[in-house]
This record gives C-alpha cells, structure tokens and sequence, in this order.
C-alpha cells in the first residue's frame, strides 16, 4: 500500500466546491470561544460539503490567523454567517423546516447511534461552548437532543471532535438513504 499525493486526491477547486450539490447539513456554533475549534469545524463541513454555518453569539468569524491555521483554506468554501442571537437562527430554521437537532447531553436524548435520518430532511446540528454546552433555551427548541454514547471517565469530547464524529454519522445515514 502507498500513501497518495495530495495531487492525486482529485480535490475540487473552489469554484466546483461552491456548485457541487450540498449534503443537507447546517452547522450552528452557539458561543465556541476557541478559534481552533471554529476552524476545525470549517474543515470538516468542507470534507462532507456542508451547507452552511451559523456562527453565533461570541463565536469569532473569519479572516482571522488562528481561525486559519486549522481551516486551512475552507472558510473560502463552506458557505457562513454571523449572528449575534443563536435563538434566532434556530427560529429562522425551523421556520424554514429545517430539523434542529442540539447535540448535547440531556434528559430522553437520542443516543447517537440510535438516531434515524429521514431523506429529504435537512438538519441544523448545534454545537455548543466548550465549558457550558449548548444553552439551555436552543436545547429546549430543539426537534432533537442527539447525545455521543461515551464510555470512559469524561463524558465529554471536544467540539472540533464531536462535530467530526456527528457530522459524519449523519452524512453517512444521509447517503445510505439517497
């Protein structure tokens, strides 16, 4: 087995990034105060073609250098936008019927591997601060509380991970339903 050169990755250009069909993913970032955090989440909506973040609250918002160094580039794909009040956006979504789904640890969440995707659905996984989650008042106008199943010390993964982790499971359940 050898290794491919990233020359041999077939990676769109930007251009084919902004048109090619989007998996029906929003990403929300309700008040994450680590700029590395922020950028790791433009990179991985970027590798599963999100459409869109919401950058909210205390959220910093790109161009930025430390946003950068882990974003390497995918705050010029992914679509994103600023917005001081995370509430409204969840508002803004659900008006649109889009399925708010808060990934947090909470009472009657729906443990991650148990949670079914409907086809054509478009989500909204929100992610909160990295001390005290996602607030109480996006939880409870949720559609859905998605809970990470963690079976260590802890019980708690860092955003940049737990937004790999969720992101990809329901891009892959996405797809298999397509």
């Amino acid at each position: 087995m050898r290794k491919l050169k990233n020359s041999e990755l077939d990676r769109l250009s930007i251009e084919a990034f902004k048109e090619a069909e989007k998996t029906p993913l929003i990403i929300v970032l309700d008040n994450i105060r680590s700029l590395n955090n922020i950028g790791s989440v433009f990179r991985t909506s970027d590798a599963f073609l999100v459409e869109k973040i919401y950058l909210c609250g205390i959220t910093a918002t790109p161009p930025h250098k430390d946003i950068h160094k882990t974003a390497l580039g995918s705050t010029d794909t992914v679509d994103w936008e600023y917005a001081e009040n995370t509430l409204d956006i969840i508002e803004k979504l659900k008006s649109e019927n889009v399925k708010v789904c808060a990934i947090e640890q909470a009472e009657n969440a729906t443990m991650l591997n148990d949670f079914e995707v409907e086809a054509e659905t478009k989500y909204a996984l929100v992610f909160g601060n990295e001390v005290k989650g996602v607030a109480q008042n996006i939880v409870s106008e949720s559609d859905f509380v998605i809970e990470i199943p963690q079976y260590g010390t802890k019980h708690s993964l860092n955003i940049s991970v737990s937004c790999g982790v969720v992101v990809w499971d329901v891009f892959s359940k996405l797809n298999s339903i397509k």
